[in-house]
């Protein structure tokens, strides 16, 4: 790999430097570049559509030949490109709108493989922007497309040239494969060599497959390498407090509670204690559905943190959410107290600090000194905890909420307020259940705990979906009937103002509406992102006392919004939304033992978009959601979009490669624990390191 990544693709015939050129527009600059780039999908030709089985409305992928090209202006400066194809068993029209180059790109005689949606326009069958791959004069059974780029002007057929020459040039000496040869036994895998010809010229759909699965493999695996290295790394020389875990104000704390554990959180308290103990810093992801107690187990990490003489420190995303944890955390510890040898007693008060922008001047630069004197036992903030001039007497443990709205650099801010000796336990929470495979592959240097039960008492939440005017209708007046119980109500929008861009009812629109229409009467408050924080404070404030009956909102409340009198969630235009927001709003309610539902507006929703509501009408499990999201909508939102730079995951999918990420997890700590440096395996190091750069775990964990 190495030897093939210092090869330019100018060593290849027909590479000029305009071609070099026009290659680095789709990131092929070597010749393992090259090597690398998949082909996105294949033309079975024993098995290939023909036009006259094409159906109206139905997508499907066609070869033809093109017949002919014409370009036209329209008004408005636009364009439109027809272009006639067919083959022995019809015609077919295709239309580019605003896309002028089709007209350069397709010529007449040209095969061309044609994915879109078949539809009629004045009784001719016809295609509107559908996609276009060139192949060229391609012969064989199993013809590859690879991605292509208009604006590289780099077409299959080339693409295919070259690999062809690449490969029968590194026939004689072989592509080297750096697995030991038990792995490939064990996990029944092609060699390397074979896997990356075949994924390029299939002689079959199953040789394909199985190239597929072996390239997987390598993926995932050097990935897994990559995450467990730098974890145990990092384990090597970063000295943690060994914090005592045992201790009179743990138990003090759990006795407060006036309700029993669960067994997930007692077993979950267990992990993080005994992470807490060892004299490596904890690194920890605790992940759990809405209303799973993930707070307490929080809390009690900053408290075995506080027992040791050390300081506990939360950090939340929004100053909402930040109040939220403080006034929560606040009623949690009321009345605790901590050794002290300051006091007679040789106890003093726990005290809990919020530290946020919105403080005034002198509110700040007083709980500043308390933090920095350690009159502050845990303190409670947004990203305002990390700002230079916050210094803590001796930070023990840290916990991070939502992590994942917080960078790496952040994450590691907060940790860096430990003393030069120690770094701080780190326990980061996330309230969106992760499917296990994306937790082993983006969290793959964290321990993962998981809170799977909810606590008793919790009622379930009833989810029905609004699809007609009289079905809302209904909706409005269950409410009415919430709020004349003496219950209160949220309804959650999509957007805050209207927009010529988009259909969906804004926050305030439907607040003036259903203030002097459905819910006349009622005390309604309006909550959104744009509102100065002192303000969200005091709706809030308002809501939480029981002053406001319905709380007319943005996604501001998704997560962490805690009433326990909210009985009832509305959510306007819900198709809007993906299943993890759906599900997020929904665990705003059903915190107390009252019934509770949530009703999800949505008259047009369709596609995917509809499966997205079913799948939330028919599971109220956050992880059993998270899975079938997973499959409705792929990995890349989980992923997310690399900015910059090689990544490694070109072929596997979180979604289709599930069993594949278990395997390479496993094979992975097999290898390190028998060789931790991969000393006696150096060719697999030396791939470890070309194909993921530094940052990649980095950017895999911002996301």
């Amino acid at each position: 790999m190495a030897d093939l990544n210092n090869m330019s693709v100018e060593v290849l015939t027909r590479v000029g430097q305009a071609k070099a050129k026009a290659l680095t527009v789709v990131d092929i600059r070597t010749v393992l570049d090259l090597l690398t780039y998949y082909p996105r999908r294949y033309i079975d030709r024993t098995n290939q559509a023909s036009i006259c089985e094409l159906l109206d409305g139905v997508e499907a992928m066609v070869l033809a030949r093109v017949n002919s090209v014409f370009a036209k202006k329209l008004r408005g400066n636009r364009t439109m490109v027809a272009v006639g194809v067919g083959d022995d068993t019809g015609n077919l029209k295709l239309v580019f709108f605003n896309q002028p180059w089709r007209e350069r790109q397709l010529r007449q005689g040209q095969e061309v493989v044609i994915f879109g949606k078949l539809d009629r326009y004045r009784g001719q069958s016809q295609m509107t922007n559908p996609i276009v791959d060139l192949i060229g004069d391609e012969t064989g059974r199993i013809v590859p497309v690879y991605p292509q780029s208009g604006k590289a002007g780099i077409q299959t057929h080339e693409i295919r040239r070259w690999v062809d020459e690449a490969l029968r040039r590194s026939q004689q000496r072989g592509i080297s494969d750096p697995l030991p040869r038990s792995l490939c036994v064990q996990n029944d895998l092609l060699g390397r060599h074979e896997a990356i010809d075949a994924i390029h010229r299939p002689d079959s759909m199953d040789i394909c497959y199985a190239a597929r699965n072996r390239l997987v493999f390598d993926e995932l695996l050097r990935l897994q390498l990559k995450l467990i290295m730098r974890k145990r790394a990092a384990e090597q020389v970063a000295v943690g407090i060994c914090h005592e875990t045992k201790g009179v104000l743990l138990d003090r704390f759990v006795q407060s509670l006036g309700f029993p554990l669960t067994g997930a959180q007692r077993r979950v308290i267990d992990e993080v204690a005994d992470d807490m103990a060892r004299p490596v810093p904890m690194h920890r992801l605790l992940q759990g559905d809405v209303g799973a107690g993930k707070t307490v187990v929080a809390v009690t990490a900053l408290l075995i943190a506080v027992q040791g003489g050390h300081q506990g420190a939360l950090m939340a995303p929004t100053e909402v959410l930040a109040n939220q944890h403080f006034l929560g955390v606040q009623q949690l510890l009321k009345g605790l107290q901590v050794p002290s040898a300051q006091t007679l007693s040789g106890e003093v008060d726990l005290q809990v600090a919020l530290l946020t922008n919105q403080i005034t001047a002198a509110e700040r630069v007083q709980v500043q000194q308390a933090i920095r004197s350690g009159n502050i036992h845990i303190v409670i903030g947004t990203h305002a905890l990390i700002q230079a001039d916050v210094e803590f007497a001796s930070l023990g443990a840290v916990v991070v909420d939502e992590q994942h709205r917080f960078g790496v650099e952040q994450r590691a801010a907060l940790r860096a307020k430990g003393s030069s000796n120690n770094v701080p336990d780190v326990l980061v929470m996330t309230a969106t259940p992760i499917p296990r495979t994306a937790a082993m592959t983006v969290f793959g240097d964290l321990d993962i705990s998981t809170l799977d039960e909810v606590p008793p008492g919790r009622a379930p939440i009833v989810t029905r979906w609004a699809r007609t005017a009289i079905e809302e209708a209904g909706v409005w007046e269950q409410l009415r009937g919430e709020v004349a119980q003496g219950r209160q109500a949220y309804v959650v929008c999509p957007i805050i103002e209207e927009s010529e861009i988009s259909n969906a009812r804004s926050v305030i629109e439907t607040y003036e509406s259903l203030r002097s229409g459905q819910l006349e009467g009622l005390r309604v408050g309006l909550l959104h992102g744009r509102l100065t924080s002192p303000e969200k404070d005091t709706m809030m404030g308002l809501f939480r006392s029981g002053d406001l009956d319905v709380l007319v909102a943005t996604t501001v409340i998704e997560v962490g919004v805690d009433v326990p009198n909210a009985t009832m969630m509305v959510i306007v235009d819900a198709d809007r939304f993906g299943v993890a927001q759906l599900h997020q709003l929904r665990g705003r309610v059903g915190r107390s033992d009252q019934a509770s539902v949530c009703c999800m507006l949505a008259a047009d929703a369709v596609g995917v978009a509809a499966d997205r509501l079913r799948a939330v009408v028919s599971s109220t499990d956050g992880f059993e959601l998270a899975e079938a999201d997973l499959e409705l909508r792929g990995e890349g939102t989980i992923l997310g979009e690399r900015q910059k730079g090689s990544s490694d995951l070109k072929l596997a999918s979180l979604r289709r490669d599930r069993d594949w990420v278990i395997r390479a997890r496993h094979a992975a700590v097999a290898l390190l624990d028998e060789d931790p440096g991969l000393v006696s395996h150096q060719e697999l190091r030396e791939e470890v390191d070309l194909l993921l750069m530094e940052d990649d775990a980095d950017y895999l964990l911002k996301n």
